[in-house]
């Protein structure tokens, strides 16, 4: 691969994330537009790239996208090069199939590559860059947490329909003096329940980050009741675990993201139900929070990090991805850089125990699970 570019190849991998429609149109638009390139969209993330299934991206191709939900390139989070089984090729047991990438790229004539995914797809962006691909990444997932970025594309949209819930749900329990549990997504990184429960209005949030103890939202739950509001919201990242290292999972594969999370609020319930006096249901927003139109938020940063991924392809650089950063003279305004994808491939951001919603949480008397010892 020459370093002239004339054409880009860009692909969604990993899981689905509004925005990412929004996306693809700035990364298309802005290397037609500005440097004249043609682009080339890979379907169904590398699989699509294992397997030549792509289409030509142009002007008409993406237009009408902004608001529109879900990729049109598709996406899977099955398929990682350097070690699945490709049907197509006839394989029974994974194997390596990056010789079989860098051939589709050079087939396919693609100068530069552009991916957009969370930490499992950056870090195999970041494997092939040290391969010799030339690569720029862009960050995309609801769960918020990719290294080096301080927001991803997807994550408005997914709080902001966790607190319309939540919102919902608090007239429900209230009418019927029910402890409400809200399961929401988020694995091993408790984002969307921190943001979500603190905007909602959540008597308690359980984390990944934070082991729970029932006995604290037990007394939760007592002491509303007694205070006379006889009913409780708790948020729930799906990965919350309880002190004893209990979360509830299935493994669906050999990698670490490769765990389909669900479940943590119906045992919650069971093992409240016993406990306490009031009525426990429970409820999961699941793939609703993945779906529909993206925020005003999320479309402008998709536009923005797929403008920015394209001027940092021009620039030649390549193995980095492009990423918010916080203004370092403390005002309103973000600023976007380039940082390298081996920050994306150290594995999830976590929520800090210092953030400033923590804070603000346990002054307003939220309990986010934490053992009354």
């Amino acid at each position: 691969m020459g370093t002239m570019i004339r054409r880009i190849g860009v692909l969604t991998a990993g899981g689905d994330a509004p925005g990412l429609n929004a996306a693809v149109r700035a990364v298309t638009k802005a290397a037609i537009l500005a440097h004249g390139w043609s682009v080339i969209g890979f379907e169904d993330g590398f699989e699509g790239l294992l397997t030549g299934r792509s289409c030509p991206l142009t002007l008409d191709s993406v237009r009408g996208l902004l608001p529109v939900g879900g990729t049109m390139l598709g996406t899977s989070n099955r398929t990682n090069p350097f070690w699945c089984a490709v049907p197509e090729f006839g394989d029974r047991e994974p194997r390596d199939h990056t010789e079989t990438l860098i051939r589709s790229l050079q087939r396919h004539e693609v100068d530069a590559l552009i991916v957009i995914g969370g930490d499992g797809s950056l870090s195999i962006a970041y494997r092939l860059w040290q391969l010799g691909v030339p690569i720029v990444g862009i960050p995309k997932t609801i769960d918020n947490d990719v290294r080096g970025t301080e927001v991803t594309i997807g994550f408005d949209t997914a709080v902001a329909v966790a607190t319309e819930a939540i919102d919902r749900l608090h007239t429900t329990a209230e009418s019927h003096h029910r402890v409400m549990l809200v399961e929401l997504m988020g694995r091993t990184a408790g984002w969307i329940a921190l943001f979500a429960g603190l905007a909602g209005g959540a008597d308690a949030i359980l984390i990944p980050e934070i082991p729970y103890s029932l006995e604290a939202i037990v007394e939760v739950i007592g002491r509303r009741e007694r205070a006379g509001r006889p009913f409780t919201i708790v948020a729930v990242a799906e990965g919350a675990q309880s002190r004893e290292g209990q979360a509830v999972y299935e493994i669906t594969g050999p990698q670490p993201y490769q765990r389909k999370y669900g479940g943590i609020c119906r045992v919650l319930e069971e093992q409240l139900a016993s406990r306490v006096r009031l009525a426990v249901r429970s409820m999961a927003l699941a793939y609703l929070q993945r779906g529909g139109s993206p925020t005003a938020r999320d479309r402008t940063l998709a536009t923005t990090l797929g403008s920015a991924a394209v001027h940092a392809v021009s620039a030649g650089h390549f193995g980095q991805m492009v990423a918010v950063r916080g203004d370092p003279h403390g005002r309103a305004m973000t600023s976007v850089v380039t940082v390298p994808l081996a920050e994306a491939a150290r594995g999830p951001r976590l929520v800090p125990a210092d953030h400033p919603l923590l804070d603000a949480a346990r002054r307003l008397g939220i309990s986010m699970g934490e053992s009354l010892d």
